[in-house]
């Protein structure tokens, strides 16, 4: 069944009023008719519900509740990735195959080796898309939020932030010593429910100063094995074995 997310003053009197690009969608593209059935999601409380077209105009779908659904796509990890920006479009890689794993909120970083420089009216421009990008990702697997793409931050800000997450894992090719897996066994020992943030660098990588900045900040160096990844593959491999650990238990 099809899936698509509303906010909560779009609830009125046990009917949904779908708007905006998802009317022409379910109207012109999907082509469903009054009395199809949808799955809506109300993307402020993450509760889903099987609907009714009521009725279909050039503006607006109405659709009435049918029944509330028991969803638990959403798990015991709540997942950052703070990406340094990269060349291209691999950030709308990142972000639509990262939606798909469970990353609940993207945050750009520019580095000092980071390539690439946007701001201003262009930073709106890639903001904007990139949401889009996420909450299209987020309809296809069926998630029950629309993960969040911030505006770009910088090292000092990111490390500013550090307190807040149980842990941050900083991706860093010239660790030998720490590995993932030692950091994620330590928090699979003390914790049930996870709030995780990754620190990724862009292709240039992140230099020692920075390193120095992050760990004096208490985050936590880690290496992901013998291999040189690319920056848009570090950030799916990390994120699919977090997930993999400790979503549920890791069960």
């Amino acid at each position: 069944m099809s899936k698509f997310f509303v906010k909560s003053n779009q609830i009125e009197d046990n009917c949904i009023n779908i708007i905006g690009e998802d009317v022409n969608h379910i109207k012109n593209v999907l082509r469903f008719k009054v009395d199809d059935e949808l799955n809506i999601c109300n993307s402020d409380t993450s509760i889903n519900y099987v609907c009714k077209i009521l009725n279909i105009t050039s503006t607006k779908i109405q659709c009435k509740i049918l029944n509330e659904i028991q969803s638990s796509v959403e798990g015991n990890v709540e997942l950052h990735i703070f990406q340094g920006l990269p060349k291209a479009d691999k950030m709308e890689l990142i972000i639509q195959k990262g939606t798909e794993l469970g990353v609940s909120k993207f945050i750009p970083v520019s580095f000092n080796r980071s390539i690439v420089k946007i701001s201003g009216k262009d930073e709106n421009k890639k903001i904007d898309r990139w949401n889009k990008i996420a909450e299209v990702a987020a309809k296809q697997c069926g998630r029950d939020i629309i993960p969040i793409v911030t505006n770009i931050e910088n090292v000092k800000t990111v490390c500013n932030n550090i307190d807040k997450y149980d842990i941050v894992l900083v991706a860093y090719e010239n660790e030998k010593n720490n590995y993932i897996k030692n950091e994620l066994l330590k928090l699979k020992e003390s914790l049930n429910k996870y709030k995780i943030a990754i620190v990724i660098g862009p292709e240039g990588g992140i230099d020692d100063d920075e390193i120095k900045e992050f760990e004096k900040s208490g985050a936590k160096i880690v290496s992901l094995g013998k291999r040189i990844l690319r920056t848009e593959t570090v950030a799916l491999q990390v994120s699919s074995i977090i997930m993999y650990e400790l979503e549920n238990g890791g069960k």
